[in-house]
């Protein structure tokens, strides 16, 4: 009888451009423990020479078992000569936004495991049930339906992606994705492997499990509004707009004609135009659905003036549109000798020595001239070089920008921690037009785009 948890591991490890060493977040669920064996017994036949397995187990520290379930891993995967390890949330918890904090110390944990056992990949065990929930939660904060005004990208029309890389870092790999919870505990059952049951699963408290039981008594199950391959080839046709329409100057200003300034009824043109702008603002999600409503009016109207929509100002001139950070709640960051951090979320700095302030470059001196010299508006140029960092030894100020005291690198915010495999292509033409390299490649196949639904 054919086994579908067996079958979609052989496939995946099919889909590898090489082989390669694999590191499987493993909670002790029974989700992460049928990744791990299935992807076990099948390198486990021979037909798959070459790959390796290793795992790691996040205790995020917030109830009392945790580490003694972490435990309980380590000590199956020595049953299978898996080397392993834990990693522990250490410090104090945020009061709220619990479960977004802990996706992102998890990945950030997961990423230091596996450059320490030395893997390729991150594989997790995220199911079709995890698949319905993301699409629904995503599908209430955007307010209902409705990609093609932008939805899709701020806010995972697609869903999951079967491939994510977080960080610049490392590819997370989700092969299970089409797989139901029940399929794998059948697995898991037939093999006599147990696993743990996480009592947080029916804490109502979480927005996840109110979705998954509003999931479970409604017979209406919507899929997602877009899938892999679509997804993927509306990021494409954004990333040749990007390229052929968008001019963006020293990471500060983008340009656009006139011309283009209004084609909003274009749905890739709306989203490569939006997550530019995302860019700009060092925001890691798009606009509301109601803003960017109001903006394509603005636009399509293609008179002179001023909006602003995520941070960014959107200036519309008779010569085009120009858009650029806004002048308001702009950050203080102070630095240690040698430190490292992110300005507005979109500057990381890197002291090269001393202990150091960023602020914003009030004078604008050292941004000016290269915008003059780009040929934007005077305008333009007083507002955008007001919005650089400004950067000056601690225990001294008024030296702009200081090229000299750090490195300075900007942060792609929409794709540098999280990036859907699906809008690679979209994500290399925003960071080449911010003057980033791009991004690394997966190391599997694009077959793996369509098991993204």
């Amino acid at each position: 009888m054919p086994d579908a948890v067996f079958d979609t591991a052989s496939y995946f490890l099919r889909s590898f451009t090489r082989p390669c060493r694999i590191l499987v977040a493993v909670s002790g669920g029974s989700d992460s423990m049928g990744v791990l064996m299935a992807l076990h017994a099948a390198i486990a036949t021979g037909e798959h020479p070459g790959f390796s397995l290793a795992a790691c187990t996040v205790d995020h520290a917030l109830r009392p078992q945790s580490a003694e379930e972490a435990a309980s891993v380590a000590a199956f995967c020595r049953t299978l000569d898996i080397a392993h390890r834990t990693r522990r949330w250490e410090g104090a918890k945020p009061a709220t936004g619990i479960q977004a904090a802990a996706r992102k110390i998890r990945y950030e944990l997961l990423a230091v495991a596996a450059e320490a056992l030395g893997a390729d990949c991150i594989v997790t065990g995220h199911t079709r049930e995890d698949q319905h929930e993301t699409i629904e939660m995503r599908r209430a904060r955007s307010n209902g339906p409705g990609i093609d005004d932008g939805e899709g990208e701020g806010h995972g029309g697609a869903g999951m992606a079967a491939t994510m890389l977080y960080g610049r870092r490392v590819w997370v790999l989700r092969p299970f994705l089409r797989l139901g919870r029940a399929e794998i505990r059948s697995f898991l059952d037939a093999r006599a492997v147990a696993w743990i049951d996480d009592p947080s699963n029916a804490n109502h408290a979480f927005e996840r499990v109110r979705v998954r039981a509003r999931i479970a008594a409604s017979d209406d199950m919507q899929m997602p509004l877009w899938g892999g391959r679509q997804r993927a080839a509306s990021s494409a046709a954004a990333a040749g707009l990007i390229e052929d329409r968008i001019r963006v100057h020293e990471a500060l200003v983008a340009e656009i004609t006139a011309e283009n300034a209004g084609a909003t009824d274009d749905p890739d043109w709306r989203r490569a135009l939006l997550i530019v702008a995302s860019a700009l603002g060092g925001r890691d999600h798009l606009p509301a659905r109601a803003t960017v409503q109001r903006l394509s009016e603005f636009l399509r109207a293609g008179k002179p003036g001023r909006m602003t929509a995520g941070r960014v100002v959107f200036d519309r001139r008779a010569g085009g549109l120009y858009l650029y950070r806004e002048a308001r709640n702009l950050p203080v960051l102070a630095l240690g000798p040698g430190g490292q951090g992110l300005w507005d979320g979109r500057f990381k700095i890197t002291s090269g020595g001393p202990a150091l302030v960023v602020t914003a470059d009030a004078s604008g001196r050292r941004s000016a001239q290269r915008l003059i010299d780009a040929g934007l508006p005077m305008g333009i140029v007083k507002r955008a070089s007001t919005v650089a960092p400004g950067i000056a030894p601690a225990d001294a100020a008024g030296i702009a920008y200081g090229e000299a005291l750090a490195e300075i690198e900007y942060n792609i915010a929409p794709f540098d921690t999280f990036l859907p495999g699906f809008d690679r292509i979209m994500a290399d033409a925003v960071a080449v037009s911010f003057g980033r390299e791009r991004y690394p490649a997966p190391p599997v196949h694009d077959v793996l785009t369509e098991m993204g639904m």
